[in-house]
């Protein structure tokens, strides 16, 4: 019984953690001045759930504690969403119908991310930066923050995942 409660709480921590990289990643002066995304709060929650995509994406590669490990980063996501919202101001009676909305925004961008970069579908997932980053049409609007991102998520497949829980091997941001 203790076993299980300190590894859930150990796990929790590490989501945590990992969480707390992505963030300190997807903050990163250079997206905004170097690749143009809008420092918003809708563009910064896009740029949120790249990273805590990419992290997941990774985490989950680890067979069944890394599937425990990457829904509970998921999970410390949501969370961090519906405190931001309270945070904001938003009345309790509304936080629900916004975190639904924002729950289905994050839920659909890591399915087409995440369904993207497992078939290695670099024009449809640019396309899909493009349009929920930086609200284009035209997928070349998304070409240097895709480039960043597949080369994120290969540096990642490559990095032990012991290493990924402590420093992540992102892509050098360019432009």
């Amino acid at each position: 019984m203790f076993k299980t409660l300190f590894r859930r709480q150990t796990q929790e921590r590490q989501a945590q953690g990992l969480y707390a990289l992505a963030v300190e990643q997807a903050r990163q002066p250079d997206f905004y001045a170097r690749l143009g995304v809008a420092d918003r709060i809708d563009a910064r929650f896009e740029l949120y759930t790249l990273h805590v995509l990419l992290l997941f994406v990774r985490t989950k590669a680890e067979g069944e504690r890394g599937a425990d490990l990457a829904q509970k980063m998921f999970d410390t996501y949501v969370s961090a969403l519906d405190n931001v919202l309270r945070e904001l101001g938003v009345g309790d009676v509304s936080v629900g119908k916004k975190m639904r909305k924002l729950g289905e925004a994050l839920y659909g961008r890591m399915s087409a991310y995440e369904k993207a970069l497992r078939e290695g579908d670099r024009d449809g997932f640019q396309a899909s930066i493009a349009r929920n980053v930086f609200e284009s049409d035209d997928p070349a609007a998304g070409a240097e923050l895709t480039r960043y991102a597949l080369e994120s998520h290969e540096r990642l497949a490559r990095q032990p995942i012991s290493a990924v829980e402590k420093a992540p091997d992102w892509a050098m941001i360019v432009a």
